[in-house]
Formats: structure tokens, C-alpha cells, sequence
């Protein structure tokens, strides 16, 4: 059984990394600030990091996750019970990834403890210890995030502004193919045709001009903007990884070390292949942004992930960075409501979802 255990876990860090790998980071995307292929290699590096130093910085989270306190001590050692767990949570976010849905892991494991745990413990959830220690994180993180984001960008802005660095609109300059019609029974061609047209921020990286201690300023808000999105990717590793590997330890399947290298190394597989659908949502869906407001977004999610991690919050990455990138697109006037009303479906149905596929699970498995 710990074999399948193991299996299923790292199928929940598969999952984790597609869904999640891009969280931190979709900000450079969506700025233009970096590529696909540089944002992801950024998000992968600084993932790993934060997921090798999670056993010595976010201990609590592991014990959190094993599911005591939620259910009897002998249930969550239980391995029927912990591969189910597993295996629900991840389905559900596979299922979110194919949709290009951001949604919590964290979500999903509560759900999979709960459904997973209510059978096996005869109903003998505590609610209670769900409702203070789980869910109330999870429900103020996102507004949390998006009210210090409209308090922290007009700030910031003033100050750009003051320092007397300002943002240069682009142009798009490329090549326009046109059809060119010969004569009848002729056949058609087609030529190239240069274009110039106003830079939309959708099309066109919008960037900054002016001097900052003697530096060029767009390059700084890059470097800065790099640092942030990295430090997000980092705080992500710090808070994911404890409440994947706390499976592996519950279960005595790996040691907490290569439990943990075995999730950092899967979790980074799953972004490498499969982050493109939730990687266009967060990046160009929500809203369009600069590099300054990318960088906004991301030291709040940073700051608060971290935070949560020091104090074995279980918060979602997913809620805090949605939050604050609909936080920039309200001050903004760029969000787009539909996607981001979309997206909160999405996050209230995982939890249900996971109970039902983990009860599922536990009921379909064999006993031992």
C-alpha cells in the first residue's frame, strides 16, 4: 500500500505544479516583461527553492496536513484513508488545469479530508477545527490580497511619478501579409505589407523611462520585477510542498527528505509540462498590466504567502495571487469581471468536488 500511496501523491504534485507552477510568475508573462520558456525555467527554479527549505521553515504545515485534529489520530494514519485523500484532491485539479481554471491544492486536500475522512471516521469530522484553522485563512487571504493592492499601487505610482520616471507608449512595427488579385484565370499572391499601428498593452510591453540612483529605470523595474515574481515562486514552494510530502510522512511511505526532493522534483515536471492553459488565464485574462503592476501584485502575494507560511496558515497561492491581480485590474479599470466570476466558481466547487471524488475513492479501495 505505500507504494500506491507514493504513486498518488506524486500524481498530486503533477497536478500541483500544472496548475500552480505559474502562479508567481504570470505577471512577467503578462507584462512581456519575459517569454513563456524564461518565465517558466523562473518559476521552476525558484519553486524548487522554496520547496527543499518547506521541512525546516513550515514544519507546521506538514502536521496540519496529515489530518489530525480534523479526524481520530487512527484514521489519519490509516492508508486506505490517505490514498483516497490523494487521489481526490488530485483529480480535481487536473480536472481545473484541462479547464485553464487557477484553483487551490490547498482546497483540494481539505476537500479530500473531509469526504475521504468522514467516511472512514463514521462522520467524525471537526468541523469546528475546519471552519477556524483551514477555511478562514482561505476565505480572507484573496480579500486580504486585494486590499492592500489597491492601497499599495496608487502609492506606488505617486511615487514613480515624483521620482520623474514616466511610461512610454510603444509601437507595433511587423509585417502584414496581403492577397493581392490578378487578372481572371490568373493565380492569387501574396505580399508582404509593413505595418505601424499604436501599441495596445495587450499586444505591446509598456515600459518606463527615466533614471533611478543613476540607473536606468525600466531596467530596475525588470530586476525588481524578476525578484518579486521569484520571491512568490519561492513562497508557493515554502507553502505547497509541506501539505503534499505531510501525506508521504502520514503514511510512512519515504522518509521526510526524499518525500520532499520526490514532491519538489515532481511538482516541477507537472509546471514543465502542463502550465499553458492556467498560465494564458493568469497572465492575460484577468487583466492586462505593466511591469510595475506586476511587480505590485507580486510583493503582496509574496508578502502574505510568506507570512502565512511562517505562521502555518494554510492559505491558497491561488487566492492571494488572483487577488491581488484583480486588485491592479479594479484600479486599473482593466479587470475582466466575466473570467474573474468564472474563476470563483471554480474555487467554490473544488472543495466540494474533492469530497465527493476522495469519498468516492475510500469507498471503491479495497481495506488495508
Amino acid at each position: 500500500m505505500a507504494f500506491w500511496i507514493a504513486a498518488a501523491v506524486c500524481f498530486l504534485a503533477f497536478a500541483n505544479g500544472a496548475n500552480d507552477n505559474f502562479k508567481g510568475v504570470a505577471t512577467l508573462f503578462g507584462s512581456g516583461t519575459a517569454g513563456y520558456r524564461i518565465t517558466l525555467a523562473w518559476a521552476t527554479l525558484t519553486t524548487a527553492a522554496g520547496c527543499l527549505l518547506a521541512l525546516w521553515l513550515a514544519r507546521g504545515l506538514v502536521e496540519a496536513f496529515k489530518g489530525k485534529g480534523l479526524v481520530p489520530a487512527a484514521v489519519a494514519a490509516e492508508p486506505r484513508f490517505l490514498l483516497a485523500v490523494s487521489l481526490g484532491a488530485a483529480a480535481t485539479v487536473l480536472l481545473a488545469t484541462r479547464f485553464g481554471f487557477p484553483v487551490s491544492t490547498t482546497h483540494s486536500l481539505i476537500g479530500g479530508l473531509v469526504g475521504a475522512g468522514w467516511l472512514a471516521s463514521g462522520g467524525q469530522v471537526a468541523f469546528r477545527a475546519l471552519g477556524t484553522a483551514f477555511l478562514l485563512p482561505l476565505l480572507l487571504s484573496p480579500l486580504l490580497a486585494l486590499l492592500l493592492t489597491l492601497s499599495l499601487y496608487p502609492l506606488v505610482s505617486r511615487a514613480r511619478r515624483a521620482l520623474g520616471v514616466t511610461r512610454e507608449s510603444c509601437l507595433c512595427v511587423g509585417v502584414e501579409t496581403s492577397v493581392v488579385a490578378l487578372a481572371p484565370g490568373g493565380a492569387a499572391s501574396a505580399a508582404p505589407v509593413l505595418s505601424v499601428t499604436q501599441g495596445q498593452r495587450t499586444a505591446c510591453a509598456e515600459r518606463y523611462q527615466g533614471r533611478l540612483l543613476g540607473l536606468d529605470a525600466g531596467r530596475l523595474l525588470d530586476a525588481v520585477h524578476f525578484a518579486s515574481a521569484g520571491t512568490v515562486g519561492f513562497a508557493r514552494g515554502l507553502n505547497d510542498a509541506p501539505k503534499i510530502v505531510a501525506l508521504l510522512i502520514a503514511a510512512e511511505a519515504l522518509s521526510p527528505s526524499l518525500g520532499l526532493l520526490a514532491v519538489a522534483a515532481v511538482m516541477a515536471l507537472g509546471g514543465l509540462l502542463s502550465a499553458r492553459r492556467v498560465a494564458e488565464t493568469l497572465s492575460r485574462r484577468i487583466t492586462t498590466m505593466n511591469a510595475g503592476q506586476g511587480a505590485t501584485a507580486n510583493l503582496v502575494t509574496s508578502l502574505l504567502v510568506l507570512l502565512a507560511s511562517r505562521y502555518s496558515l494554510p492559505v491558497s497561492t491561488t487566492h492571494v495571487s488572483v487577488g491581488a491581480l484583480f486588485g491592479i485590474g479594479t484600479v486599473t479599470g482593466t479587470a475582466r469581471r466575466d473570467v474573474v466570476v468564472a474563476i470563483l466558481l471554480a474555487w467554490v466547487t473544488t472543495l466540494p468536488l474533492a469530497c465527493l471524488l476522495a469519498a468516492t475513492a475510500y469507498r471503491l479501495l479495497p481495506p488495508g
